[in-house]
C-alpha cells in the first residue's frame, strides 16, 4: 500500500525484455536506502517486488498483465520514472490510499498554466472514466493528486509547482502515456453495490457479475 506522495525520480538503467515480460533495473537514493529483497516499490504507480539490489539500483519483474495494463513497456534506459517505498505503519498520510494497481493507460490532451498552478487534461477510456469523480482522488504515475472536473472522456488535474519539480510531471507534454490508478474504495462500493444474492455467487460465463442490493437480498441477511 502507498499514500501517492512521490518520494524521488529514479532513472532504468537497464531493461530485459521476455516474451510479455520485463525485467528492469532502477536507480535511485532514498527508496534504496532500507531496501531488502521482497520490498514493495511503486515505480511510476505500478506496485513492483524487489528482486535483487545494490548500493545504486534494484531490479524488478514486471509480469505480462502489468506490461500490458500500463506504460512500463515504454521506458528506456534513461527514462526518469516516480518511486515511492510502501507505506510506512505509524507514518504520516499525507496523500491517499494508493494500491499500486493500475486501472489503465490515459493520454495527457493539453498542459496549461494558471497562475501558481499547471492545469492537465488527461483523455481515459470509459471503464476508467466511471470511477473518476470530481473533487476526488486520483494516482498519476504514482502521484497523489485531485481531480479538478470531468467530461465524460477526460479530466482535469491542478497541480501545484512543487509536485511538478518532484515527480516526472515535469517531463511531461500533449500526447505523453501516463498511468492512471482511481481511488481503491470507489471500485469496491461499485464491486459489493453489485454483487449477486449470497445464494447465487456463480459468475456467469460472460465473466461478468450480474445483481445488485434487493430488499429480498436485505431481508434474508436481517437488514430489514
Amino acid at each position: 500500500m502507498f499514500t501517492g506522495i512521490i518520494e524521488e525520480t529514479g532513472r532504468i538503467e537497464r531493461i530485459v525484455a521476455g516474451a510479455q515480460s520485463l525485467r528492469i533495473t532502477i536507480s535511485g537514493h532514498k527508496i534504496l536506502s532500507d531496501i531488502e529483497i521482497g520490498c514493495s516499490i511503486a515505480v511510476n504507480g505500478v506496485c513492483l517486488t524487489a528482486t535483487t539490489f545494490d548500493a545504486h539500483s534494484f531490479t524488478a519483474d514486471v509480469m505480462p498483465e502489468s506490461v500490458r495494463m500500463t506504460t512500463l513497456a515504454d521506458l528506456k534506459p534513461g527514462s526518469p520514472v516516480n518511486l515511492e517505498r510502501a507505506m510506512a505503519v505509524g507514518g504520516r498520510f499525507g496523500g491517499h490510499v494508493v494500491a499500486g494497481h493500475v486501472d489503465g493507460i490515459g493520454t495527457i490532451r493539453t498542459i496549461e498554466k494558471q497562475d501558481n498552478a499547471v492545469v492537465f487534461t488527461i483523455a481515459a477510456a470509459p471503464e476508467v472514466m466511471e470511477y473518476i469523480v470530481y473533487k476526488g482522488s486520483v494516482a498519476i504515475d504514482g502521484a497523489s493528486l485531485t481531480v479538478a472536473g470531468r467530461s465524460d472522456t477526460q479530466f482535469t488535474i491542478s497541480i501545484i509547482p512543487h509536485t511538478i519539480k518532484e515527480t516526472i510531471l515535469a517531463h511531461a507534454k500533449p500526447g505523453t502515456k501516463v498511468n492512471i490508478e482511481t481511488d481503491i474504495f470507489g471500485r469496491y462500493i461499485r464491486q459489493f453495490m453489485t454483487l449477486p444474492p449470497a445464494d447465487n455467487t456463480a459468475v456467469p460465463a460472460t465473466g461478468k457479475q450480474s445483481g445488485g442490493i434487493t430488499s429480498e437480498l436485505l431481508a434474508k441477511n436481517g437488514f430489514i
